[in-house]
């Protein structure tokens, strides 16, 4: 499955995009569709790693930090952007948990530099990482790590494993970071699209 399975259950596929394992994908697929590559990784939560960084605090995300959290995606992308209202929206859920939504912040200026959501889904046991952002001037200094690993952390008094996706082409090179924190698999998907 491309998605965890709680977004699996209510997604119907528009007959213009195809989702295809990297299993069952032929070069003759491409045939009339663009291709995107998704990655899906999965953690046991038996070893979590420890960041340990000075000069930036992570709190736990609140209600009234909403409009953060899209500024700094919006900051960390090119060319995607989210609304206040698309974000707030994920808190409605069912497997929204507030305890699994950081923001951290430099110390020095009290700037807002990275956040991160995660979800739960308690029918499955899985801990779902969804948006990993850290702002690209203050990327390479394991703030992501940082991030990823509270949460891992978080999740794993109450999960039985945690996943995480994103584009394989990406700029940030999210795979890696994931990797680094003890994410492991080789599960590629691709998202065919009609040209």
């Amino acid at each position: 499955m491309s998605i965890p399975y709680w977004k699996y259950k209510k997604t119907i596929v528009p007959n213009n995009i195809k989702i295809v394992h990297q299993n069952d994908f032929n070069n003759a697929l491409l045939d009339g569709y663009t291709d995107e590559k998704y990655f899906r990784l999965y953690h046991s939560l038996k070893t979590i790693g420890s960041t340990i960084l000075t000069g930036y605090n992570i709190k736990t995300a609140q209600l009234c930090d909403i409009e953060l959290i899209a500024d700094i995606i919006n900051k960390s992308y090119e060319y995607l952007s989210v609304t206040i209202e698309q974000i707030l929206s994920y808190t409605e859920t069912e497997v929204y948990d507030s305890d699994l939504w950081v923001v951290v912040f430099d110390r020095n200026n009290n700037t807002p530099v990275g956040c991160g959501l995660a979800d739960y889904d308690s029918n499955t046991k899985e801990g779902i990482l969804e948006w990993i952002q850290v702002i690209p001037e203050y990327r390479k200094k394991k703030i992501g790590q940082l991030i990823v690993n509270t949460l891992l952390v978080r999740i794993s008094k109450r999960a039985d494993f945690a996943t995480v996706s994103g584009k394989i082409e990406s700029a940030a090179c999210p795979e890696m970071l994931y990797r680094k924190c003890g994410f492991i698999g080789n599960d590629i998907w691709h998202i065919l699209r009609a040209k």
